[in-house]
Formats: structure tokens, C-alpha cells, sequence
């Protein structure tokens, strides 16, 4: 597969960065994209394994490595070294529907299980999140990619509620089936998370509208602004469609168990980050008219007239470590934040495997992020602080002023594992915006509630099963309503953006048997 001595022959090289005191002037992605040559060599690095781990999705250690799309990894990297550039797009979009998504913002499970990263090798993972990302960008280059209208209809209609990547990927796989598919979205744009959840600069705007325009023009049907539940009833989508999949999201944030929490200047990193989103996406299309580049300046009037967050000149503290608060950090720092720290309640991970973590287990190491790789550069401190949390938020009139935190831990009390606070730890950090990104509790009830569905595991849609941290078992996507089936985090609860492809293609899977059965 591949060339068999491509990993003794190259050495394992990334797409680029920008410098990150270049990138912060602007919201525009950073990673800049290897030549054909380079990347032709990177995938000659993918080995003829005999077990290709990369693509196996199993858990070890409670958690997952490997792709859960089992992508065919080692096909399409030989058909890449090969350059047959249409062949390694075909065997990619044979089990991943939006490689375009993923090769941008996955955290690469599949890398992590490589063998070519492994110990025994040592040569360093396969760069296979990048070279996921060059197939498909070479396949819209070329014209490969093309509205591929099915050839005949089955007559069954399939309403999708959410337009995430769950539901993007329920109504891709069902229309490519033949069914004739609606997907309903709240908001007034396509994309979920994928379009207001995830910064312009990790996911260009242009490409989800990209692939958007693309579903259109193969039949799917959008409909905006249409808050199912609410604005539109759950009713009439049972009587005027076959099958209903609910891919709503897990949008209900955690909030903190902190005294004056309710003061303005605190936000929830999600609303936050919609909010930006909003406003660089509005302005950077008002400015393209006149072949102009929206400015960070512009972007941050815009936040302050449309929504009322300044955070230009401002303090900055953000609750949680993850995904979402390093956006949050990346964010502030561009809209001109004169500071930012994150605080973190767990303690800050080791910089190598522990020995209780081996290959090929997901690695619980520490990383440093874009946001707090910009943070260093610009503000000459790593914002994070571990093993603390916020527990008094202080105000004058009506507005944060600082936040009270305190050193925490994790105990064993009474046979149970709490978190405890350390005496005499107590720090006023100064505060002019808080945002909270502590993770989802579950799904927002009212749609779910509309179609009589039950909430299970962490404020999911129950299915015949729990909601789980792998693939549903065949019957796990159909609810205790008839016709009614969930995927993504609606039904998992928050997880990766390539868990929600995988569970929007099996639930769409479901939904088919379903209606070929009903057709019979």
C-alpha cells in the first residue's frame, strides 16, 4: 500500500501555520495547505499494515482511537501517492459524507491509532487528517465534486430537525437513497455548530455554504428560521412526512455553581461564539462587495452594536478547558481583549504518556491549542489555570467587576468521588467578561417534548437503548414514537463533530429499512 519504505523515507511533515502574531488580525483559517509534491510524499508514508488501526474505532481505556467513519484510510492514501486523485475521493466518500468538515476540525482519531506513530516504529503518525483535507479540497477543485441527483424517487418524504452535522448527514445519505428530504433549521443559515458553534478561522464559513449549496442542487430542501416545536409545529411534520429525524444538538449549557452568577458581562461561551460568528460572516459579506477584507476593528463594532459584548480592551476569563473555551480564548484575543486566562478544574495533563496510557490508546496528554499558543505570543503567559474554578462572580452596578476562584480537587468521600475546595486558596482575579464553557448538560426539551419523546441519559432523546459514547446498536436511533428517530448529540450528547457524521449516516441507515419496510 503505498510505497513500502515511504515512512523510513519521509519524514512526517503537517500542513503550516501562520505565525500566530500574524494570524490574530483576522478571523481567516491559518493552516496553509502542502504543495502536490509534499503531500504526494505523505501519503507514500502510509504502511502496508496488516492491521490498519487507524481505521478500527475501538475503545480502549474508555475511550475511543481509531476513525469512527472506518474510513478507508490505506486505499485512499495509496490512490493519493499514486496521484489518482478521483480514486482516493471516491474510496473517502464512500464512509465519510463532509471530509471537507472533518479535515479541518477533527481532532484526528486516527492518527493517534497509526502504527507508523507507534512505539515499535516511532516514525510519527501518518498525517491523515491532512491529506483527508487535500483529496477533497482537489476533488471541488477539479469538478469532481458535482450535484449527483438520484436517478429515481422513492415517493417517501423524511423530515431532518437540525441542520448540524448529524442532520446533514441523516438528509445527505436518505436523499442519495431516493427519498425526498426536508431539513428544517432554526436559524437562518445551515450548519449547526458546523456555522455558529465553530470560529470562521478553524471552519471557513464559505465551505459549509459550499457543501450546503451543494445538497440543494442534488434535491434536499431547506427550510430556515423554523423552530420546530415552536414556530412550526411538531404536527404537521408528523402528518406530512414518512419519518422524522430529530438532530438537534446538546445546546443546554452548564452553568456555574457560582455566588452572583446572574450579573451582566456573563455569557455562555456558546452565545458568545454565535455572536462573533454572526457579525464576522455579516460584515465580511457587506465588504466582499467592495473587494474588501473585513478587519478584527470592524468585527468588534459590529458585536458591540448588534449585541452589546465589547471585549475590546477588556479582561477576559473563561471557565473550561476544552474545545470551546480555547475558541473563546482565540476569539477575545482577536477582538482585541487586553487579557485572557482559563480556568480549568482538572489538573493539567502530563506532557508525556503516562504508563498507564500506552499506544494505542487515546493519548491524555498536554496540547497547546491555537488560543493559547496566540495567548503566549501576544500576551507572553499561557492563559490556563488548572485545578481551579470560580466561585464568587463580584459586580457593581450590575456588571462584573472580578471573579473570587479557588483551588479544587478531586476526592474520595464516603466512597464517592468529590470535588473539593483547598483551603486558603482563594484569588480576585479582575473580570470584565466571563464566558462559560463548561460542556452541555443535553438537549434543549421543547422540541423532543413536541413529538411526546422521553429525555434520557444526560437530557438526550432515549431511544430503545441509552445514549453511549459508541454507534447505537441497530435498533439504538428509533424513539418510543413511531417514526420518530434521533442521531448526533441530540442523542449521545456532546461529543466530536465526526461521532455526529457517523451517527447521522446510521440513523439514516434505520430510517431507510424503516420505510422500505413500510413500503412492503
Amino acid at each position: 500500500m503505498a510505497k513500502p519504505t515511504g515512512f523510513l523515507d519521509y519524514e512526517r511533515i503537517e500542513n503550516g501555520n501562520v505565525p500566530p502574531l500574524e494570524r490574530i488580525k483576522n478571523f481567516k483559517e491559518f493552516h496553509p495547505k502542502l504543495d502536490e509534491k509534499a503531500r504526494r510524499e505523505q501519503a507514500a508514508r502510509c504502511m502496508n499494515c496488516g492491521v490498519p488501526m487507524c481505521q478500527s474505532a475501538i475503545k480502549l481505556g474508555g475511550m475511543v482511537t481509531g476513525c469512527p467513519l472506518h474510513n478507508y484510510i490505506p486505499e485512499w492514501n495509496d490512490a493519493l501517492f499514486n496521484g489518482q486523485f478521483d480514486m482516493a475521493a471516491w474510496r473517502l466518500l464512500k464512509t465519510s459524507s463532509f471530509p471537507e468538515f472533518t479535515g479541518r476540525v477533527c481532532p484526528a482519531l486516527c492518527e493517534k491509532a497509526c502504527n507508523c506513530g507507534s512505539p515499535v516504529v516511532g516514525e510519527g503518525a501518518v498525517t491523515v487528517h491532512d491529506n483527508e483535507l487535500y483529496i477533497i479540497e482537489k476533488a471541488f477543485e477539479t469538478g469532481y465534486m458535482k450535484p449527483q441527483i438520484p436517478q429515481k424517487r422513492s415517493g417517501k418524504k423524511v423530515a431532518v430537525v437540525g441542520s448540524g452535522p448529524a442532520g446533514l448527514a441523516a438528509a445527505d445519505w436518505l436523499n442519495r437513497r431516493g427519498h425526498s428530504v426536508t431539513v428544517y433549521e432554526r436559524e437562518d443559515k445551515a450548519g449547526g455548530l458546523l456555522m455558529y458553534g465553530i470560529p470562521n478561522m478553524k471552519l471557513d464559513k464559505k465551505i459549509v455554504e459550499r457543501r450546503v449549496e451543494l445538497m440543494k442542487a442534488e434535491g434536499v430542501e431547506f427550510v430556515f428560521n423554523a423552530d420546530v416545536g415552536r414556530e412550526v409545529s411538531a404536527q404537521k411534520l408528523l402528518e406530512g412526512y414518512d419519518a422524522v429525524a430529530l438532530c438537534c444538538g446538546a445546546k443546554k449549557a452548564r452553568t456555574l455553581a457560582a455566588k452572583g452568577i446572574e450579573t451582566g458581562g456573563v455569557m455562555f461561551a456558546v452565545d458568545f461564539l454565535k455572536a462573533v460568528t454572526k457579525c464576522v460572516v455579516q460584515t465580511s459579506q457587506a465588504l466582499e462587495k467592495i473587494q474588501m477584507d473585513a478587519t478584527n476593528e470592524q468585527i468588534a463594532a459590529s458585536l458591540m452594536e448588534k449585541y452589546g459584548i465589547q471585549v475590546a480592551g477588556k479582561k477576559v476569563v473563561i471557565v473550561g478547558g476544552g474545545d470551546t473555551g480555547n475558541d473563546c480564548c482565540g476569539s477575545a484575543i482577536r477582538l482585541g481583549a487586553s487579557g485572557v486566562t482559563q480556568i480549568e478544574m482538572m489538573p493539567c495533563p502530563p506532557v508525556e504518556r503516562a504508563a498507564d496510557n500506552p499506544w494505542p490508546q487515546w493519548p491524555k496528554t498536554l496540547k497547546v491549542d491555537y488560543g493559547a499558543e496566540e495567548s503566549l505570543a501576544k500576551f507572553g503567559n499561557d492563559p490556563r489555570i488548572y485545578e481551579t474554578t470560580v466561585k464568587e462572580v463580584m459586580s457593581e452596578d450590575g456588571h462584573i467587576t472580578a471573579v473570587r476562584t479557588v483551588e479544587v480537587e478531586f476526592k474520595m468521600i464516603d466512597g464517592k468521588r468529590q470535588l473539593v475546595e483547598r483551603e486558603g486558596t482563594e484569588k480576585t482575579l479582575p473580570c470584565d467578561l466571563l464566558l462559560v464553557a463548561a460542556g452541555f448538560t443535553g438537549c434543549e426539551e421543547y422540541t423532543p417534548q413536541a413529538f411526546g419523546t422521553e429525555l434520557g441519559l444526560r437530557g438526550t432523546v432515549a431511544s430503545f437503548g441509552e445514549a453511549t459514547q459508541e454507534l447505537a446498536s441497530p435498533n439504538g436511533y428509533a424513539t418510543s414514537v413511531p417514526k420518530i428517530f434521533t442521531a448526533g448529540d441530540m442523542h449521545r450528547g456532546q461529543s466530536l463533530v465526526v461521532w455526529a457524521i457517523a451517527e447521522g449516516r446510521e440513523c439514516a441507515k434505520q430510517i431507510d429499512s424503516f420505510l422500505l419496510k413500510e413500503a412492503e
